[in-house]
């Protein structure tokens, strides 16, 4: 399987690349014969005009370009109606090689529900609601439906032919993994070592037999962080423990509730309880983020992605890539702000050097 694994590229705006310099990266991708090209969204640039605008760069190489996705949208700033809008467009305006990804974000996080004056709600009801409403609505069908969080009645996305836009559920957990077999064209994981992989194609099956679907149709997509720099790998160290803090830690010391949600959970699955909760007790100590990248584990960094010299990288990431339909390298630079990083990671995980390491 995974002679055929589509290789993609993810690049976000933590490499602190003009827009012109990331039109370049793309350029670069496909000639060094990336498959796919990928951006995350949060609050700040619109993803689905920054995908666009990756796409057109690879335009610029080969006709028709290469496909491109979100990985993931956070459903709360959007309803699921301007989600089919933005996607679709995207869809319509690159002859359909657009997947759009959706996700909670912080939906399950008290914090992020108030600051939208919602109270708290069940991600996997909202999860739900949207994937089942957006896929209707790019496939061009009039929606009727009233779930426990969202609810669109009699209405069409007036965009023809329908866009049949690509929907991937970003999932961790075993309840969310099973809604994207029962509902969705593919799962989108994160921070996964092979054997989490396994594990979440497995609860992905589970889902899809529920629904009487084809589990080999519903594609399985990562994020595998890489970070390069020849000249000073304790370089590379830190700014991998930097990409990866946010996630394993959360914004906050966890209560043992929080404990059990997100990332969190997911890092605690692959057994990394002590040492976070040894990295929970700097932080109430006061320690820096500085002081917690320098102290962050690094059987964890490379359980999860890879850090270090050139030469390692492309065998690093084919064995992190082991049963995915498509793994994405996602460009940490040991030097934001300079071209030269990103480029340093993308030649040296070339699909053609991970295809020989596969």
């Amino acid at each position: 399987m995974e002679k055929f694994m589509d290789i993609g590229l993810g690049l976000d705006p933590t490499l602190k690349l003009s827009l012109n310099e990331q039109d370049k990266l793309c350029e670069t991708a496909v000639e060094l014969g990336y498959q796919s090209i990928w951006t995350p969204e949060g609050t700040g640039q619109d993803s689905y005009q920054i995908c666009l605008k990756r796409w057109q760069a690879t335009a610029n190489i080969i006709p028709d370009g290469i496909p491109t996705g979100i990985a993931v949208s956070p459903v709360i700033w959007r309803s699921p109606m301007a989600f089919a809008m933005a996607g679709g467009t995207v869809s319509q305006i690159s002859n359909g090689k657009f997947i759009m990804g959706l996700g909670s974000g912080g939906a399950y996080r008290p914090g992020a529900m108030n600051s939208l004056g919602r109270s708290k709600i069940s991600v996997l009801s909202l999860m739900r609601d949207y994937v089942t409403i957006v896929k209707k609505l790019v496939n061009g069908e009039t929606v009727s439906y009233q779930g426990k969080i969202e609810t669109l009645l009699e209405e069409k996305l007036a965009i023809f032919p329908p866009p049949k836009t690509p929907i991937y559920l970003g999932a961790l957990g075993p309840k969310m993994l099973s809604l994207a077999g029962e509902l969705a064209d593919g799962a989108a994981l994160n921070w996964c070592n092979p054997e989490q992989v396994e594990w979440s194609r497995s609860q992905v099956k589970l889902g899809a037999e529920k629904s009487n679907r084809d589990p080999s149709e519903i594609k399985i997509s990562e994020y595998i962080r890489i970070c390069v720099d020849d000249e000073d790998e304790e370089r590379a160290r830190i700014a991998l423990a930097k990409a990866t803090i946010g996630y394993a830690l959360g914004p906050s010391i966890p209560s043992e509730k929080e404990r059990k949600l997100g990332y969190r959970a997911h890092f605690e699955r692959m057994g990394f309880a002590k040492e976070l909760a040894e990295l929970d007790q700097m932080r109430a100590n006061g320690a820096s983020q500085n002081e917690i990248a320098e102290a962050f584990p690094t059987n964890i960094l490379n359980t999860v992605g890879y850090f270090g010299s050139s030469d390692g990288a492309a065998k690093a990431f084919a064995n992190l890539s082991q049963g995915l339909d498509n793994a994405i390298v996602r460009v940490v630079s040991s030097r934001p702000g300079k071209i030269d990083g990103a480029l340093d990671v993308m030649k040296a995980c070339s699909p053609e050097k991970i295809r020989q390491n596969l």
